[in-house]
């Protein structure tokens, strides 16, 4: 009859290395205040064992719960989940934050919370009692909903506000959306364009207003013209469709057009090829996002990069120096977006 092997415990590291429950729990978590002889000592006898810590070993000190939790809009999560339209954000989300946790012995938690103010609350509340996480990530539009950011400074919980300028709560990180929407527009008007229309996002998220202002003012230096060249969006394909028919129905077209995502960029192609317009020798397109779909468009779309899984892996760092009772750093902290160049740009017609 096979032996079943018995499961190793933090008891028997601390049996085999000579020391209390206490010193492995500290080991475990990294604590600071163990010396380096004792943290060799405890590490020696976890891997001669083959130990592994579980978050119940983790939690032994009684005021961690070595958990991060992550927050999305649930309807639009579960529904881009349901279209299965590319759209990667949570898979990036998930990739710098897990990846980064595991760095300091945490997991990542990642749950949905309804944007309506009369579930929100309710929702979150019984995510931290269950949970207790020791510190909260919020994305777009959670980043700004007062609501939850009042309930957690209740909860002195820490918390990243991704997307957000931040209101001396939490930790405020952006992706340098103003900038990335100016770059973008700017190199559409180095190959020539005057005429660049703007598809803006949904008012309730603020990167959407820092897109648009990067627009703005890349046109305003040029000493172009904006009038009559924006044009709504939602982040939706519909969306998209709407705002590109409404910028290619106009008499003085736009020889260019900026979408606020991948989404309405699709759209922007579609209009485009039902009209017998060619991209990019008769429009131009520029993207943001750079999800799968962008570089599976035909033509490929150049499109800004935003760097969520870096944005996310630095929101759990300074998530977890804050509950080691550091200073996080004052003021918004800009994470750079990039910028691939693909072949949905080119010089306009006339150029």
């Amino acid at each position: 009859m096979a032996r079943i092997r018995q499961a190793v415990t933090i008891k028997h590291v601390a049996a085999d290395a000579g020391v209390s429950l206490q010193t492995v729990s500290r080991v475990i978590n990294k604590e600071p205040n163990v010396r380096p002889q004792m943290q060799e000592r405890v590490q020696a006898s976890i891997d001669k064992l083959g130990y592994v810590p579980s978050l119940a070993a983790q939690r032994m000190s009684g005021s961690r719960s070595y958990l991060i939790l992550a927050l999305n809009d649930r309807e639009r999560t579960i529904a881009e989940w349901r279209a299965r339209q590319g759209s990667d954000w949570v898979d990036q989300m998930l990739l710098g934050g897990m990846l980064k946790c595991a760095e300091f012995g945490y997991r990542m938690m990642f749950e949905l919370v309804d944007t309506h103010n009369d579930h929100v609350e309710r929702e979150l509340t019984a995510a931290i009692t269950a949970l207790q996480p020791d510190g909260v990530i919020l994305t777009p539009p959670h980043s700004d909903n007062m609501l939850i950011v009042n309930l957690l400074e209740k909860h002195n919980i820490p918390f990243a506000r991704i997307g957000s300028a931040g209101s001396n709560a939490g930790i405020a990180l952006t992706m340098g959306d103003e900038k990335a929407g100016e770059d973008s527009t700017r190199h559409l008007i180095e190959l020539g364009h005057k005429r660049i229309g703007f598809i803006s996002g949904p008012g309730e998220y603020v990167l959407s207003g820092w897109r648009q202002s990067g627009w703005e003012r890349a046109m305003q230096d040029a000493g172009l013209p904006t009038d009559g060249l924006l044009a709504a969006g939602d982040f939706s394909f519909e969306s998209g469709l709407a705002a590109t028919e409404k910028l290619l129905g106009l008499q003085d077209r736009p020889t260019a057009i900026v979408a606020s995502n991948d989404h309405m960029a699709m759209a922007c192609l579609q209009v485009a090829k039902g009209l017998g317009l060619t991209v990019p020798d008769d429009l131009s397109i520029i993207s943001f996002d750079n999800t799968p779909i962008a570089a599976l468009a035909d033509p490929p779309l150049s499109a800004v990069d935003q760097p969520v899984a870096e944005t996310t892996s630095q929101a759990v760092e300074l998530i977890i120096s804050a509950k080691n009772g550091n200073a996080v750093p004052e003021g918004l902290i800009n994470v750079p977006a990039g910028f691939v160049d693909r072949a949905s740009t080119a010089p306009p017609p006339s150029a």
